[in-house]
């Protein structure tokens, strides 16, 4: 069943919101040559300690899952799609890194990823990156009160498919609210004009995921949460919560600038 949001729990999802985008920010100025994952996870939950805030990732085991997960943030290098572990896995000049975030703060959550290069970058992996970015900003005008999902996930994946890039079938957006994964699912592809439609009050994370040689295929990894691309090309990952209101599609995991 899907929950539409009042105005004033919206506010109170922005303040998780957040939360979530200075943990982003301190994750991404803290990430260098020779920082482990570990460490990146631990800035996050220095951050999330200090807000008085929760973990929604912390714990968490849908039915996939063959343990729970046991960080604050999902970081995902260079072939990792998403859901990667942190790990003791020390970064190195040119790893592309996406790192997805979500924070619980009086029982709303806030959900939000960035990819970003360590080190010198690539000239593909920014483009990569910068592609994802016009991918998620696509999706988020389409969060328009008269819209439709379908509306959302066509933005989305015109943007990556006239790119190039592929798209992992089966992943992508969700409904967020009182937990981090509530209806509708927000495909990162499909067709304009379909779906539920969307109404003043809805809350839904926008996240494309693009995979840089052009093909969809990934794989699961023997850890049992991280995806990866079949040919081992690099990946990266956008996502903000947004607001569907009367007034426009309202970002509620804004970073400041860094």
């Amino acid at each position: 069943m899907m929950d539409l949001k009042t105005d004033t729990s919206i506010d109170a999802m922005h303040a998780a919101g957040q939360v979530v985008g200075r943990a982003l920010t301190a994750v991404r100025k803290a990430a260098g040559v020779g920082v482990s994952l570990l460490e990146l996870d631990e800035v996050a939950r220095d951050v999330l300690r200090e807000a008085g805030a929760s973990s929604p990732f912390l714990g968490y085991r849908p039915s996939f899952a063959p343990t729970p997960f046991p960080g604050v943030i999902c970081a995902s290098v260079n072939d990792a799609i998403v859901h990667g572990i942190p790990t003791r896995h020390r970064l190195c000049d040119g790893d592309l890194v996406s790192v997805d975030c979500g924070a619980e703060l009086d029982g709303w959550v806030g959900d939000s990823a960035i990819s970003f290069v360590v080190g010198r970058p690539r000239q593909a992996d920014q483009r990569l990156i910068e592609t994802a970015e016009r991918a998620l900003a696509a999706g988020i005008e389409a969060a328009r009160v008269g819209n439709r999902v379908g509306d959302i996930a066509h933005a989305v994946g015109r943007v990556c498919r006239t790119a190039g890039y592929g798209i992992p079938a089966g992943f992508g957006g969700h409904g967020v609210g009182r937990r981090m994964h509530e209806e509708p699912d927000v495909p990162n592809e499909g067709r304009p004009g379909r779906g539920v439609p969307l109404r003043h009050g809805m809350v839904l994370a926008i996240e494309p995921m693009l995979i840089g040689s052009g093909k969809d295929a990934y794989y699961e990894a023997d850890d049992g949460w991280t995806l990866r691309t079949s040919d081992g090309s690099r990946a990266a990952h956008a996502e903000h919560t947004v607001a569907v209101t009367d007034d426009g599609p309202r970002i509620l995991t804004a970073r400041e600038a860094s």
